[in-house]
């Protein structure tokens, strides 16, 4: 059987065409969902080669519609795969954890046993004395790596389950003081494998 007999069959144009494309789009969506997350953290290295590779699926895909553009679920299945990339984007980035925040927590009591219990998990830990709209208040202050956010909201509630905290990305950091975990790091493109 000829590739143009096997591209013309009915079950390849109303099926496989419309999954193939879903899938490109998946690819290319998510490629470009982590391409943006790469420059906005400042990893250069890695952004162009998923710029390259999220444009040239995305070009495949796009080739495959203007072939068929008689046939409506080739539409249907670019925005499908649209939607679905954005997802698995987002959701590949989230558990991922790349990059730093700034966890800054506003406590009137027990700030003390805050600061304790990050000095003691190895956190570098900043307090200033504060005066908010309910008096005054202790701000503990530290910068940790994104992998760590669960570990140190752990701490928070140990500590006071009603505490008011908040979370900021931060591009950069030049110096601190971060656990030491082992690990094995691909510090190019930013990503963490535990042994």
């Amino acid at each position: 059987m000829q590739w143009t007999t096997f591209y013309q069959m009915g079950w390849f144009q109303w099926v496989v065409l419309p999954l193939l494309i879903i899938i490109a789009r998946i690819c290319d969506v998510t490629l470009g969902t982590m391409r943006i997350v790469f420059l906005s953290r400042g990893r250069r290295v890695i952004a162009p080669i998923l710029g390259f590779m999220e444009v040239l699926i995305w070009l495949l895909a796009i080739s495959q519609i203007m072939r068929n553009l008689s046939n409506p679920l080739t539409y249907l299945a670019y925005a499908t795969g649209f939607a679905l990339g954005n997802f698995i984007g987002l959701w590949l980035e989230e558990k991922l954890a790349i990059g730093m925040v700034a966890v800054r927590v506003f406590l009137k009591k027990d700030s003390d046993l805050l600061v304790q219990k990050l000095q003691d998990t190895g956190f570098g830990v900043t307090r200033l004395r504060g005066m908010g709209t309910q008096g005054a208040s202790d701000i503990i202050y530290t910068l940790i790596k994104r992998r760590s956010m669960s570990e140190v909201i752990d701490l928070i509630h140990q500590v006071n389950p009603k505490a008011f905290f908040a979370v900021e990305e931060i591009r950069s950091v030049s110096q601190g003081v971060f656990p030491v975990r082992r690990s094995i790091e691909l510090d190019y493109i930013g990503l963490t494998r535990h042994k």
